[in-house]
């Protein structure tokens, strides 16, 4: 394959780029006052042609930098300042004096000093993460308002996640048309093909200009002119590895190996159509023998659990699939993964070692990924004896679809819940006419998977494939359907027949559906008693692997109903009852519902340390409910600490809609606490934007505190004295919904609000009654709040009031604070007791902290009678403690 002076180099010309070409334009326009202009691409699309194009129409100076040769730390940063300025001492002084990505980007500004300058990045995504971090933050910079900062030209990867810019602007360049892919042969060719050899190489290349460029330049004269045949195909390996070998070689290992099984059972699923049209006649043994023109142009879709089998099996790493799949690098729909490009699927075949097929069928992958490692290899007898299609569809639909239901349930349990949502919806599809309450309860826990990963479009996927069911089951697939598309009207009747039944139901797997139905009725009393009895069948039933799911539906359910105490009970038990099953998701909604217990409670370590473990689990395995509770958790606990602006950036995401944002069910939920962060920390216009849409939700009757809280919402955001109106209407109607919690918390609001209006008269009531039911409720963070608001109005928090505190110590509390009282130290207190002193100095600081004092010495005059008779128990006391003293003297005498 020679005839190279057959083929002009390719110069600077582009061919279908009239829109990026006209970005450039913009950018580099003479009255312009610089900015960045991004450009992004597959490999040979024509980045760095359109770079150099622009480099060379610019009238002023032009730089163009290419990514450095390695990616150590700043390497990127030292490519840059040797383009800027070669040789320049005080470049290099510059470089050497910058301190971080701040003093970097400074010194990168300082050196173009705002000069009409075009500087032309090559390949964002191979420089190192300083040097990327350093140029994101020199951007902003130069963007800030009245400076006058130089031209950015970047180039990067299709997949690669730009940093955000105010006032960038982003191309992606796409494939040439047919008349661009004749225009760019003409360029590159001289004299220019024959028509037939330019129609098959056009039909080939499909637009791309990097694998017609690569194509043309290893084709020799005889079969440019049409006077010897064309290799077959003519986009072979090395064109590919050409393209790109140098993309997939910068790809993280694990990708690159997950891409490859991929595309191996792509391959499987090619070669399988056509052999099963050779068996039926529909075509010749030959196309099979050669490998099949056609099933190696183009890879078809696979299913995602073969592909995960396959992986797990040739013991390739899974976690990397959401991040190609995000990226672009994959597309997964329906059930089934496929290349968004067919040539990086191919590249990835042919890149693939001979050590990678035979490792795949040594770990003993499943069938169709070893038929696929022998084709790719060219060995049809092996990959015959392996899995013939005829054997494959011999192979039972039921075995088959409680196959997909075992690998559903464990990706539900402990892998990525989008995967087990695929799994579990190809198991009710195959089981439907052969096992109808397997296929029913495929249905239902595949719209369970989605529900965790927050994907609407997936639960209803879920909810119509169960065309055939009847009964409970209909009423509600129609109303959960009707439910997620906001046709309250049909929903109601049908998920209320749903819930009315539930005492007809002994199954726990029926009863979770009912109490499913109660929560999205909002109607939280009845789904906790539901998932009780849910509970209680298991149990009895000895249910092991079923038992954790059912207490993460009934800690969430008493979670709603405001029961937090209950709820982190129940969470606890969830824990407990899912290590032993190893059932990780399970365990992360468990850490998140208890991460929100301790906000309530104001114990910000149990809460960082809950959501931690939550948000560890939740944001690889994609459950988006867990992850959005934790994060809830986290910004409530910011607020009651006072760090209202943190709450509201860590709030905004949460209750944004569209994509990326919190989990649908979720989000209006959040709001109230968004509001009341958002008003606190400035961010007035967000709230009320929030509060609008949380109006329209809380007029749907979906939830039984939301009018009490709208009202909150209202009198934050309210003008003058209408916020008393809104505070009043509040407590109001906070009375006839219960959660004494979110009432004390509008208590607090509206005293605070009296307090500084200069009423402190009027605020203590409102104060009071927070603090005493923050008491109630141990929540001690805010106590300690409502207490200081409480202090300053003048308010008394000690005397009277503090003895009347005395009564909602626990009775543990009370025996510790007595001894206390007395002079005993801890140490004493902790051997009478038979508790460590550590445990004895956590209970005496919840003492203090109930009691509004500050130390032991105020103990005497608030401490509450002893219950006992004088003289016995108190004189037992005495006498234990003096005995205690005793002895620790004698030991240490």
């Amino acid at each position: 394959m020679s005839g190279a002076t057959h083929v002009t180099a390719p110069g600077p010309r582009l061919y279908d780029r009239a829109a990026e070409l006209a970005a450039v334009a913009r950018l580099t326009a003479p009255a312009g006052d610089g900015g960045v202009l991004f450009v992004t691409g597959g490999p040979g699309e024509g980045r760095s042609v359109l770079l150099a194009r622009a480099a060379d129409d610019f009238p002023g100076p032009a730089h163009r930098v290419a990514a450095p040769g390695h990616r150590a730390p700043w390497s990127g940063a030292r490519a840059l300042f040797a383009a800027l300025a070669p040789g320049a001492p005080e470049a290099r002084r510059a470089l050497r004096t910058a301190r971080g990505e701040d003093g970097l980007a400074a010194a990168v500004s300082g050196l173009l000093g705002g000069l009409p300058v075009l500087v032309c990045l090559d390949d964002l995504h191979l420089w190192d993460a300083h040097s990327r971090a350093a140029l994101a933050a020199a951007w902003r910079r130069d963007r800030a308002p009245g400076r006058r900062g130089p031209r950015w030209l970047v180039s990067a990867a299709r997949h690669h996640r730009l940093p955000d810019v105010p006032g960038a602007e982003t191309v992606r360049l796409g494939r040439l048309g047919p008349d661009g892919a004749r225009a760019l042969l003409r360029d590159l060719c001289a004299p220019p093909p024959a028509p037939p050899v330019v129609r098959r190489l056009v039909e080939e290349a499909a637009g791309h200009p990097g694998v017609l460029v690569s194509a043309v330049r290893r084709l020799g004269t005889a079969r440019l002119a049409g006077d010897a045949p064309l290799p077959e195909p003519p986009v072979d390996g090395a064109v590919l590895t050409e393209v790109y070998g140098g993309f997939l070689a910068h790809l993280p290992a694990d990708a690159r190996r997950l891409l490859a099984v991929v595309a191996l059972a792509g391959r499987t699923e090619a070669n399988r159509t056509e052999a099963s049209r050779t068996e039926e006649g529909r075509t010749d043994a030959g196309r099979i023998g050669a490998g099949g023109r056609e099933a190696a142009h183009r890879l078809p879709g696979v299913a995602v659990d073969a592909v995960l089998g396959g992986a797990r099996a040739a013991g390739v790493p899974v976690e990397p699939l959401d991040g190609l799949v995000a990226d672009g690098l994959l597309c997964r729909a329906d059930g089934l993964l496929r290349f968004e490009d067919p040539f990086l699927g191919r590249a990835v075949l042919v890149s693939a070692p001979a050590s990678r097929h035979h490792g795949v069928r040594r770990a003993g992958a499943p069938r169709p990924v070893r038929t696929a490692s022998a084709l790719a290899r060219g060995e049809r007898h092996r990959a015959d004896r392996l899995g013939p299609p005829a054997a494959v569809r011999a192979l039972a639909p039921t075995a088959r679809g409680r196959s997909h239901l075992v690998r559903g349930l464990a990706a539900l349990a402990g892998g990525p819940v989008m995967d087990a949502h695929e799994a579990l919806l190809r198991a009710a599809e195959l089981l439907r006419d052969r096992a109808p309450a397997e296929a029913s309860d495929a249905r239902f826990l595949a719209m369970e998977a989605a529900w965790a990963g927050g994907d609407v479009a997936a639960c209803l996927a879920a909810l119509d494939c169960g065309g055939d069911a009847g009964g409970t089951e209909r009423d509600f697939l129609d109303g959960l359907g009707a439910a997620l598309t906001v046709r309250l009207g049909e929903a109601r009747p049908a998920l209320a027949r749903v819930v009315a039944r539930d005492g007809a139901e002994d199954d726990p797997r029926l009863l979770l559906r009912a109490g499913s139905a109660a929560l999205v009725l909002g109607d939280t009393a009845a789904a906790a008693r539901i998932h009780a009895r849910a509970l209680a069948r298991a149990r009895a039933e000895h249910r092991t692997a079923l038992l954790p799911r059912v207490l993460e539906h009934l800690a969430y359910a008493e979670l709603r109903a405001g029961r937090y105490s209950r709820a982190a009970r129940t969470a606890r038990e969830g824990l407990r009852a899912a290590e032993p099953v190893e059932q990780p998701n399970t365990a992360a909604h468990q850490h998140a519902v208890l991460a929100l217990v301790a906000s309530v409670t104001g114990d910000g370590p149990a809460v960082a340390e809950h959501a931690g473990l939550a948000l560890g689990t939740a944001r690889p395995h994609g459950l988006v409910q867990a992850a959005t509770l934790a994060e809830w958790a986290l910004a409530r606990d910011e607020l009651g600490r006072g760090l209202a602006a943190q709450a509201a950036a860590r709030l905004v995401p949460l209750v944004r809609p569209g994509p990326r944002s919190g989990h649908f069910a979720l989000r209006m939920l959040v709001v109230p606490c968004f509001v009341e962060a958002a008003v606190a920390s400035g961010r007035t216009a967000e709230a009320r934007s929030a509060a609008g849409e949380y109006a329209v939700w809380a007029a749907q009757g979906l939830d039984g505190p939301a009018p009490a809280l709208l009202a909150r919402c209202r009198a934050l955001l309210a003008q003058g004295e209408e916020a008393a109106y809104w505070f009043d209407e509040a407590v109001r109607r906070h009375d006839g919904c219960g959660n004494d919690f979110e009432r004390a918390r509008t208590l607090l609001a509206y005293g605070t609000w009296l307090r500084r209006r200069r009423r402190p008269g009027a605020a203590r009531e409102p104060l009071r009654d927070a603090l005493v039911t923050f008491e109630r409720a141990a929540a001690d963070g805010w106590a300690d709040h409502a207490r200081s608001e409480l202090r300053a109005t003048g308010g008394a928090v000690g005397g009277t009031a503090d003895r009347t505190a005395w009564g909602l110590l626990t009775p543990q509390q009370q025996r510790i604070a007595r001894f206390a009282a007395r002079g005993a130290t801890n140490r004493e207190i902790a051997d009478r007791l038979a508790l460590s002193p550590r445990t004895v100095d956590h209970h005496l600081r919840g003492v203090f902290a109930r009691l509004g004092i500050r130390s032991r010495v105020e103990l005497p005059g608030v401490a509450g009678p002893d219950p006992r008779a004088p003289g016995q128990d108190g004189g037992t006391e005495a006498k234990g403690l003096v005995s205690s003293r005793a002895r620790r003297s004698a030991g240490s005498s």
